[in-house]
């Protein structure tokens, strides 16, 4: 363990799921519901869930702010499914009628549940970046990444279409890596 922990935002979502993966590779953590326990934090996981759900508490919590504030402090933050979208600049179908607000940090365009239904979710491998091999994708009513602006770079590929993206210190994935063997995106 390291220093300042990992925030895990445990608002809504798969947390727990990040916080066993993080627990596996010995890295502490602090489940994240309020501005200061953000504050104590060297890295921020933003889970997999629902989408305006967490967009609404996000804004019931007032952790918006302090969110882009650490984001624009350099500190790294990851997305995972739900978390891609609320990183995103834009979410391709009407915000205001499913009221997804995001987050704006990641130059991209997504479509929830861009791989269709619960019933259509899917575990295959996923071709990282700089890396030999693939890894296990988990893909649970994935987003779908649909454009990628320019200053993104391209982390992860399945079957030659975007699944994972990173500017700067922000990275988002559309699969769920603390579900398979992909472990080491979270730390």
């Amino acid at each position: 363990m390291t220093g300042y922990p990992i925030g895990i935002l445990a608002l809504q979502g798969d947390f727990a799921l990040h916080a066993a993966a993080l627990d596996r590779q010995g890295e502490a953590y602090l489940y994240v519901r309020r501005p200061e326990e953000l504050a104590a934090c060297r890295g921020l996981v933003i889970p997999g869930g629902e989408s305006t759900t967490m967009t609404r508490l996000m804004d019931i919590v007032g952790l918006r702010q302090p969110i882009l504030d650490f984001a624009a402090a350099g500190k790294p933050i990851l997305g995972t499914c739900a978390g891609l979208i609320m990183l995103a600049a834009r979410v391709d179908e009407d915000e205001k009628r499913h009221g997804v607000k995001p987050l704006g940090l990641l130059d991209v365009l997504v479509q929830r549940n861009g791989y269709g239904r619960q019933v259509d979710s899917f575990v295959d491998e996923v071709a990282v970046a700089g890396r030999s091999g693939t890894v296990p994708g988990v893909f649970i009513r994935a987003p779908r990444i649909l454009e990628v602006g320019p200053g993104v770079e391209v982390v992860a590929t399945w079957r030659g279409e975007t699944v994972g993206v990173r500017s700067g210190n922000v990275t988002g994935l559309a699969f769920h890596p603390e579900a398979g063997e992909g472990e080491a995106w979270i730390s």
